[in-house]
C-alpha cells in the first residue's frame, strides 16, 4: 500500500473519532450548564475547562472576550480557522477521503459525503440554533453510521488497519483530555471532594465519555472521583478506555508488520507496547500517588510521540540524496561502457 494512501486512511479514522468526541463534549456540557445562569462567573470556568481539554483557549479568546454556551459551542463547532472544530474535522477527513476515493467503499464515501454536506447546508446553522441537541446527536449519528458501515463493508487489509490505529490513538488520546477536565473544573469554596458538586463533575466526565452506564454496571453504589479514573484509564473491557485502546493500537500494528505478541519490529511498535504494559500493570493506587493530572499528562506526550513514530515508520518518505544516487549508478554504468568499447574493438580487429 503506498505510504500516502495508508496516511489518508489513518488520518480519516483521527478526524471522524474526534468529530463524535467533541460533539458529546459539547451536548454534555451544554447539558451541565442549565444548572448556571448566563452570567454565572461557573458558567465561564466550565467553558474555560472545556477549552483546555480542546487544546483551544488561546485561539479561542483571540476572538471571543467571553466563554458561554454561544461562543464556545459556536467556535468549536462552525469555526472554521479553528482546526480542531468540527466542521473543520469533517472537511479534512472529507478532502482525505476524496483523494483516495478508489481505496474506500462506495457505502464509506456515500456515509462521509452526507456528513460533509449536512455540516454545509445552509440551514445546518438554523437547526443548532432551533435546537442543538438534535443537531449535536445527528452528528453522532452520521459518525456511528460511518464507523459502522466501515467495519461492514471494508476487507480487513492494510487500510482497515491503518484506519483503526488512527481511530483509537485519537479516541486514547480524546479519552484522557476528557478524564482531565476535572482537574480544571474547581470545586465551589462551599463544596469538598466527595461532595454533590464534586460527583456532578465526575458524572459529565462519564457522561462525556459514553461510559456512565457501563461505569454504574461496574461500581452501582455511587460515583466516585478514583475509581472513574480507575475504570477510564484501566478497565479492559470498556472500548473508550484508555488501556483497550492500547492494546487495539498493539494489536492492529502487529498484524501490519507481522510481529509475534510480546515482541516487535519498529520504533512504534516498541513504544506501544511500553505503553501499553505500563498502563495494564499500573494500580490505581499508583496513579493517586503520582496524581491524576501528572499521569494524563504523561500519557498524552507519550500519545503524541507515538503518532510521530507511525508517521515516520509509515508515512515519510524517505530523503532523497542525489549524489549518492548518481554515485550508486556510476559504477555499475562505467564497466558497461567500457566492456562494449572493448568488444567493439575486438570485432573491427577480427574484421
Amino acid at each position: 500500500m503506498l505510504s500516502r494512501v495508508a496516511d489518508c486512511l489513518y488520518w480519516i479514522g483521527r478526524y471522524i473519532e474526534r468529530v463524535e468526541n467533541t460533539a458529546r463534549l459539547l451536548e454534555v456540557n451544554l447539558q451541565l450548564m442549565l444548572d448556571f445562569d448566563s452570567n454565572d462567573e461557573g458558567a465561564e470556568t466550565n467553558w474555560q475547562a472545556v477549552l483546555q481539554t480542546t487544546l483551544c483557549v488561546k485561539s479561542f479568546y483571540e476572538e471571543h472576550q467571553t466563554a458561554n454556551n454561544q461562543t464556545v459551542t459556536d467556535f468549536l463547532t462552525f469555526n472554521r480557522q479553528n482546526h480542531t472544530s468540527i466542521i473543520s474535522s469533517i472537511h479534512a477527513a472529507r478532502e482525505n477521503a476524496r483523494m483516495i476515493r478508489d481505496q474506500i467503499t462506495e457505502e464509506m464515501w456515500e456515509a462521509i459525503n452526507e456528513l460533509y454536506h449536512f455540516v454545509r447546508e445552509s440551514n445546518a446553522e438554523a437547526v443548532w440554533h432551533d435546537d442543538v441537541y438534535t443537531f449535536f446527536r445527528r452528528i453522532k449519528g452520521y459518525v456511528y453510521r460511518m464507523q459502522g458501515l466501515t467495519h461492514s463493508t471494508y476487507v480487513r487489509k492494510e487500510g482497515y488497519k491503518f484506519m483503526q490505529i488512527g481511530q483509537f490513538l485519537e479516541r486514547a488520546d480524546q479519552t484522557t483530555r476528557i478524564l482531565d477536565l476535572k482537574t480544571y473544573l474547581p470545586l465551589p469554596e462551599t463544596q469538598s471532594v466527595g461532595g454533590v458538586a464534586d460527583g456532578a463533575g465526575w458524572v459529565a466526565v462519564l457522561k462525556s465519555s459514553s461510559a456512565l452506564d457501563a461505569y454504574l454496571h461496574v461500581y452501582p453504589a455511587d460515583v466516585q472521583g478514583s475509581q472513574v479514573a480507575e475504570f477510564l484509564i484501566l478497565s479492559p473491557d470498556f472500548p473508550r478506555s484508555l488501556r483497550f485502546c492500547l492494546r487495539q493500537i498493539d494489536q492492529h500494528l502487529r498484524a501490519l508488520s507481522g510481529t509475534g505478541e510480546g515482541f516487535f519490529s519498529n520504533p512504534v511498535e516498541k513504544a506501544v507496547g511500553r505503553l501499553r504494559a505500563e498502563v495494564a500493570y499500573t494500580t490505581r493506587e499508583e496513579i493517586d500517588e503520582e496524581g491524576l493530572h501528572h499521569f494524563v499528562d504523561r500519557v498524552q506526550r507519550t500519545l503524541n510521540e507515538i503518532n510521530n513514530e507511525i508517521f515516520e515508520t509509515y508515512f515519510a518518505l524517505p530523503a532523497f540524496d542525489l549524489e549518492k544516487e548518481i554515485a550508486r549508478f556510476l559504477p555499475e554504468t562505467r564497466p558497461m561502457q567500457s566492456q562494449s568499447q572493448t568488444q567493439g574493438t575486438q570485432s573491427q580487429k577480427q574484421g
